[in-house]
Order: structure tokens, then C-alpha cells, then sequence
């Protein structure tokens, strides 16, 4: 006998499936919830990394600050000290300056030249003085620039005062202060007798000049006889 099935079956599976989908729903909105979740985590993660890889930094970034503070302190120290340094050099080259300025203003001097003024400011220098004419006041410059210690004299001013006095003209020369260049003490092959003569020491070449010196007379004694020689020579027949 067959068997027929009268029962709503259609409407029973429409449910099931119905129930499926909404299971399958709320899994998918699950692992969703999920996953968004584990993002969420991993993106704090590396926030967080990154803000203390961000703090390292900027501690690290104060600390190199103070250093370089501490350098820049130190340049100016640096600094402040090479500048006392070279005004300590410079006062120590200085000192004798004074000594060997004064010393060629007496031989740089004419004796038809008298100087009423002086100053001085650092390396340059105002002479003012009179002389008898503008040729003494040419020698005097010629003098000047030929001493070691001073250089080129500009002529500031000259005039004739047409006082009757023994010196008539006024003048004013701007000088240049300068040093003499060191010499070598010890020639290219270090020997002694080249050092000696750099110094001052009279060399063997040093003396012929006094050899001729000395035996230039004797020459000159020795040539009355002989031109008197030939003369008695003429008469003693």
C-alpha cells in the first residue's frame, strides 16, 4: 500500500533553512566582531610601540640637547681663551717694540730735523716736527722707510711758517709700523760657520775687507819711494 505524506513539509523546511541562515548570520557578524577586534588590538599594539619608540627618541634627543649645550659652552670657552691667548702673544711681541721704535726714531732722524709730536695707535703712527727745508723732510721719509721697524711714510701735511727760525717748515708723516723678518740662524746645510755669520759673527770672507783695508796704506806709503826711486836713480850720474 503506498504511503503519502499529507504533513506541511514545505513550510517545516522553509524554516530550517530560514533558521540556518540566521546562524550562519550571526556566525559571519561574529567572527567579523571578531577579526575587528583582533585589528583593533593590533593596531594598539603597534600605537603603543610606536609611542615608545617615540619617547625613547625624545629622551634621547634631550640628552644629545645638553651635550650639545655643554659643546657650545665649551667652543666659547675655547673661544674666549684662544683670544687671551693671542692678546697675550700680541702684548708679548709688543714689549719691545716700544724699545726699537724709539731707538730708530734717533737714527732714523736728520740733525736738520726736530720732531715736536708722536703718537701712536696700534700699528700706525703721526709724527709731527719741523725741519729747514722739504728736502730734509724728504730724507726723513727716505730714513724711515728703510728702518726695519717702521714702514711706508705718507707725507700728512707741510708748510713753511716763514717764522725766521733755523727750522721754517712744519710737517706731519703717517707711518706704518712693521717688524723686521727673522732671520735664519742656521743655513740650508745647518753648517756652524753660516750660523755664526746669520748672527753676526765675522766670517772668513768678513775680513777681507780689513785686509785690503790694512794693506791699502802700505801701498800707498810704499809709492812716494818708488816714484822717488827713479828720480835719484836720474840724478846720481
Amino acid at each position: 500500500m503506498a504511503h503519502v505524506n499529507l504533513l506541511p513539509w514545505r513550510a517545516e523546511r522553509r524554516k530550517q533553512r530560514e533558521r540556518e541562515f540566521y546562524m550562519q548570520l550571526v556566525s559571519a557578524l561574529v567572527a567579523g566582531i571578531g577579526a575587528l577586534l583582533l585589528w583593533t588590538f593590533w593596531m594598539n599594539q603597534r600605537v603603543d610601540n610606536q609611542n615608545e619608540r617615540n619617547a625613547y627618541l625624545q629622551t634621547e634627543i634631550k640628552q644629545l640637547d645638553v651635550r650639545i649645550a655643554k659643546i657650545k659652552d665649551l667652543d666659547r670657552v675655547r673661544d674666549h681663551l684662544l683670544a687671551r691667548k693671542q692678546i697675550i702673544e700680541q702684548l708679548q711681541a709688543d714689549r719691545s717694540q716700544m724699545v726699537h721704535l724709539f731707538d730708530e726714531l734717533v737714527k732714523t732722524i736728520p740733525s736738520s730735523v726736530r720732531l715736536t709730536g708722536l703718537q701712536q695707535n696700534g700699528q700706525a703712527m703721526k709724527l709731527d716736527g719741523v725741519a729747514q727745508s722739504n728736502a730734509s723732510v724728504a730724507a726723513y721719509m727716505r730714513n724711515i722707510e728703510q728702518s726695519p721697524w717702521m714702514g711706508h711714510a705718507d707725507l700728512r701735511k707741510t708748510e713753511n711758517s716763514h717764522d725766521g727760525t733755523r727750522m721754517p717748515y712744519r710737517f706731519g708723516l703717517d707711518v706704518s709700523l712693521s717688524r723686521p723678518k727673522p732671520e735664519n740662524a742656521v743655513a740650508a746645510d745647518g753648517s756652524p760657520a753660516a750660523a755664526s755669520t746669520a748672527l753676526g759673527a765675522p766670517a772668513a770672507g768678513a775680513s777681507a775687507p780689513a785686509v785690503a783695508a790694512s794693506a791699502a796704506p802700505a801701498t800707498v806709503a810704499k809709492s812716494p819711494a818708488a816714484v822717488a826711486s827713479p828720480a835719484k836713480a836720474r840724478s846720481a850720474p
